[in-house]
């Protein structure tokens, strides 16, 4: 039985994919062979790799003057890749911190670059992002980091901010095809693939062409941009599989009408789930209410002693993957573009029958 799995990534996956994965595993193509056992070199996945770039391009308007990497090691490998491609020796990078994803970004670039933290929503609780217009940026900065979605606390910008003419670079691992996006903001954009995009093993990397070429000397060559982008993401053996399957959730997402049509259905999952437990009075979401997550929404139970009976439950209602992060506890719902309306208003249902049950 196909459950609503509410994990925050490794996250569920469109049912149509999974089956036509399923249909093309044993013979990919008329080839009597598997898409995981075909060459990276051949025709066939050659073209499979061209297709996968250009549907990205299309879909989120990425001009020809960006380039798009498919790389490995998740986002957590461009958190030294980015320094080391875009920072001087001795140079300054500007990062904002709101929450543990930006932490991790921030300690790994302290390897290879000054970093001055340009806002820190510590006194929040990482609970708010900084105000517009609030980020105390560095002069000549190298560039200017930020997370538009922190996956744990459930805190979102709203805005993109201004960094004037250093470039702007998003981890947005979480947020990546949830909606339109304007690519022409940023300097780079990176995103790990397994939670809007495919499975787990690809990062997606949408960097601007003039910050390409600039990496150490001594900067591994599949972490060094202007390598990767000279022999089309395949300097190495890629992880196939990963792109095969990205492939076919960025024809499921043309499908389905864009990027415009995920944010509008993204839109309203979100505000469903919010307007329940703001409506009730045994939920609650700590998130101020500008910086909340479409993505990503955490909540409390007002008996932490039910937490683990309402995991059961749920779990046994086909609502699976609900127990918040391990560093903050409580509920964490992860609506990502392949979780239906059907499953966040099943998740409501069932919220609304255990606070009857339990409240």
């Amino acid at each position: 039985m196909r459950v609503f799995n509410f994990a925050a990534g490794p996250a569920m996956l469109p049912l149509e994919v999974l089956k036509q994965a399923r249909e093309e595993l044993e013979d990919w193509q008329g080839s009597g062979m598997s898409v995981l056992e075909v060459s990276h070199r051949g025709k066939a996945f050659v073209a499979l790799a061209q297709e996968l770039e250009a549907l990205l391009r299309e879909l989120a308007a990425v001009p020809s003057h960006y380039k798009i990497l498919l790389l490995q090691g998740g986002a957590t490998a461009q958190f030294a890749g980015i320094p080391l491609n875009l920072a001087p020796p001795g140079a300054t990078a500007d990062y904002v911190n709101t929450g543990s994803w930006s932490k991790k970004a921030i300690t790994e670039a302290k390897r290879y670059c000054n970093v001055h933290i340009a806002a820190d929503e510590a006194a929040s609780r990482y609970n708010s992002v900084p105000k517009p217009g609030s980020l105390e940026l560095t002069p000549g900065a190298a560039y200017v980091h930020y997370t538009p979605n922190e996956t744990i606390g459930g805190v979102e910008f709203g805005y993109v901010p201004d960094t004037g003419s250093v470039p702007l670079v998003a981890d947005m691992s979480s947020t990546i095809l949830s909606r339109p996006l304007d690519v022409t903001r940023f300097g780079l954009i990176y995103a790990g693939a397994q939670k809007n995009l495919g499975p787990a093993g690809l990062c997606i990397v949408l960097v601007r062409e003039d910050l390409i070429g600039h990496a150490r000397p001594d900067t591994p060559s599949v972490l060094d941009y202007q390598a990767m982008a000279a022999d089309a993401s395949m300097l190495n053996t890629p992880p196939t599989f990963s792109w095969y399957v990205a492939g076919l959730v960025l024809r499921w997402v043309k499908s389905q009408g864009g990027l415009a049509a995920m944010g509008a259905r993204n839109r309203a999952k979100a505000d469903a789930l919010y307007q329940a437990i703001d409506g009730s009075g045994f939920y609650r979401n700590p998130v101020e209410k500008s910086c909340r997550s479409w993505m990503n929404v955490p909540f409390t139970l007002a008996r932490p002693d039910l937490d683990k009976q309402f995991l059961a439950e749920a779990s046994a209602a086909g609502l699976t993957n609900l127990a918040g992060h391990r560093s903050v506890g409580g509920m964490r719902a992860s609506l990502y573009n392949a979780m239906p309306l059907a499953g966040v208003r099943a998740l409501i249902d069932f919220m609304q029958e255990f606070e009857r049950r339990n409240g």
